[in-house]
């Protein structure tokens, strides 16, 4: 009897709470949607904010509620985000971008996102150095950096999980609008995608180097990595995209249906960006020059009732 019960409830006592957790975020996500709608034309709320409150105002009531024993409802997997939120995100905003404003502008967003990085944390590196030289606390030199990258990097202190940057560019897609505001939009969102790629290599820097003892060969190490690291994350994305434009037009996927065209659009970009992450590449990066691609070239291969829904 007791096995006949366990083939019918596949679900296990472990998976419930996971399943009350995906439930609840289903439900605050879609009530962010709703109430953002409704608020769009309101000029004092937006849907961050909205999402901000509602999602400060569950939290209360579920520790007020349990007494602080359903926390683990409230625990957001940094997995989910990066693996399965973060791609299409991402891969949106390029396929969408303006592409002449953001290519026009491409010098300007290079310059906040890669010297402007280098100089926030040379400022920070040199401010956290002295702070704690002053309160006589004895540090080494690494430990002066890991405060640094607590302060500029805020995240778990893995390369490709940079959340401020991420966070900056999601937010600019609800904040602003190309239409209205193109240059602000495409200056702080591409931005934010350099930034990663900055992010990591000062980091790879910080583990990999001596920096304790600077000379031009770390500089020119450090400029290296990150050329490397820029440029074969674009070049994957934009092969990804040309894949991708080539194998439906030879295929012609949509003479049946749309779904295999949608779909293999959206495999590839996702794998584009899993192969970025798997030889620790910048899979925003790579990901978002694969949209850019994909809306340029791919997007005309395709049926017209693809194009519509895509």
């Amino acid at each position: 009897m007791g096995d006949m019960l366990e083939r019918i409830n596949p679900i296990s006592a472990s998976d419930h709470s996971s399943v009350v957790s995906i439930t609840l975020f289903i439900t605050l996500l879609s009530a962010c949607i709703v109430i953002g709608h409704l608020l769009e034309e309101n000029r004092w709320m937006n849907e961050s904010i909205t999402a901000l409150i509602i999602g400060l105002g569950t939290g209360v009531v579920i520790l007020l509620i349990s007494g602080g024993k359903s926390s683990h409802l409230l625990v957001f997997s940094e997995d989910l985000f990066f693996i399965y939120l973060l791609p299409p995100i991402i891969f949106n905003a390029g396929f969408q971008v303006k592409k002449k404003h953001f290519f026009r502008n491409f010098s300007t967003i290079m310059l906040f996102g890669a010297v402007g990085t280098l100089i926030s944390f040379v400022i920070i590196s040199l401010g956290a150095v002295t702070f704690v030289r002053k309160m006589d606390i004895g540090l080494s030199f690494g430990d002066f950096l890991g405060i640094v990258f607590l302060f500029r990097f805020p995240a778990n202190l893995q390369p490709e999980q940079f959340l401020l940057p991420l966070i900056r560019s999601a937010r600019c897609r609800q904040v602003l609008s190309q239409d209205e505001t193109p240059l602000l939009y495409s200056l702080v969102f591409g931005e934010g995608v350099v930034n990663d790629a900055t992010s990591v290599v000062l980091f790879n820097a910080v583990h990999n180097f001596d920096l304790s003892h600077m000379s031009p060969d770390i500089a020119f190490k450090l400029i290296g990595n990150f050329l490397y690291l820029f440029c074969t994350s674009t070049a994957l994305g934009v092969a990804a995209g040309l894949l991708s434009a080539y194998i439906i037009k030879k295929l012609y996927f949509g003479r049946h249906s749309t779904n295999p065209e949608v779909a293999f659009m959206i495999l590839i970009a996702y794998l584009s960006y899993m192969l970025a992450e798997l030889f620790y590449l910048s899979g925003i990066l790579t990901v978002f020059f694969c949209g850019i691609v994909m809306s340029h070239y791919t997007w005309h291969n395709v049926t017209e009732n693809s194009r519509i829904t895509t």
